[in-house]
């Protein structure tokens, strides 16, 4: 045999090698090709296909309560999404407790298929994740010792490197440390921080300013009355929402729990959960209605002359005017 014919066999071998290499992929079982294609699988098919919501979540007092005996979960977020998962026919499983600052990794690992408790709405996260919309607001509030006035006019004056401001790592008052007072100096502390170690910070001169919502502070002065004060009451520092989070690219996840999350607002639910748990009244900044509620005026009409807003007007019946 000449050379070029034994070249040309092996040749004519690796073609149909190759042929069939490619007919065996295309013709694999349904379950193979299932198989073979789960890394690809989106967090909303998961979902769909398991019947199962897998939440991380961190412990944020009234949105995400632990038993510290039971270890069941809470609170204004838990409630809400136990019940969009119920009226989406699906469970929640409340898979990891997480840090601020892991929550974007377990996302992208996926360790869980969403943040469970309340993650504020900002550019970063905004970025590198997918949000729904905010199930209500926060009003970030600038809590400083009792005695201490040297903000209460103008908190530009805590853009100061001798302004100690109390963070913990990977939180959103970190953010706003870093962001709107860049020059200040930050007294930060590891992710798993309790908040209240915060207030006592400043309390005790370790720190001089904490960013923080109102809930947080009046839980703190209930055991150290008279100790802090939020200088940003009427005016927060910033007013953020509270909503859920999945990884990067969920559109169809955050689609389906927007729809749902809208439909639990427009139907009073978030509003009765959120009067549940909060301490005092307007805790929190509820979302605004999308639109104009009917008005009608009862004062000189009794409840049997109202009118059927069901009823269409009837139209006048023509009279013929008599001839002059």
């Amino acid at each position: 045999m000449k050379k070029s014919h034994f070249v040309l066999i092996i040749l004519l071998s690796i073609i149909v090698s190759a042929i069939t290499a490619r007919i065996t992929q295309t013709t694999l079982k349904p379950t193979e090709y299932a198989s073979a294609s789960k890394t690809s699988e989106s967090v909303y098919d998961r979902i769909i296909r398991t019947g199962i919501i897998r939440a991380g979540y961190i412990t944020y007092p009234p949105a995400v309560i632990k038993d510290t005996v039971s270890g069941k979960l809470t609170g204004t977020f838990v409630d809400t999404l136990e019940e969009v998962a119920k009226n989406l026919g699906v469970k929640v499983e409340w898979t990891e407790e997480v840090g601020w600052g892991a929550q974007i990794e377990g996302l992208n690992s996926d360790r869980y298929d969403i943040i469970g408790s309340p993650v504020w709405a900002n550019s970063t996260r905004g970025k590198l994740t997918t949000m729904s919309i905010p199930v209500y607001y926060s009003g970030i509030g600038v809590w400083v010792r009792n005695n201490d006035n040297r903000f209460d006019s103008d908190l530009s004056k805590i853009d100061s490197p001798e302004v100690k401001i109390g963070t913990i790592d990977g939180e959103t008052g970190d953010l706003i440390a870093r962001t709107q007072f860049p020059k200040a100096t930050r007294a930060s502390s590891p992710q798993l921080t309790d908040f209240s170690q915060k207030f006592l910070d400043i309390k005790t001169g370790k720190a001089d300013v904490f960013f923080t919502e109102p809930f947080f502070g009046f839980e703190f002065l209930k055991n150290n009355p008279a100790s802090v004060k939020n200088i940003a009451a009427k005016n927060p520092v910033k007013i953020l929402g509270n909503c859920y989070m999945f990884k990067s690219g969920e559109f169809k996840m955050k689609l389906m729990m927007d729809v749902a999350i809208e439909d639990l607002r427009n139907s009073g639910f978030v509003e009765q959960v959120i009067k549940k748990y909060e301490p005092f009244p307007n805790t929190f900044y509820r979302v605004a209605i999308p639109y104009k509620p009917l008005t009608i005026e009862t004062s000189s009409v009794n409840s049997s002359e109202a009118p059927d807003l069901q009823k269409k007007d009837e139209p006048k019946k023509y009279k013929p005017k008599k001839a002059r």
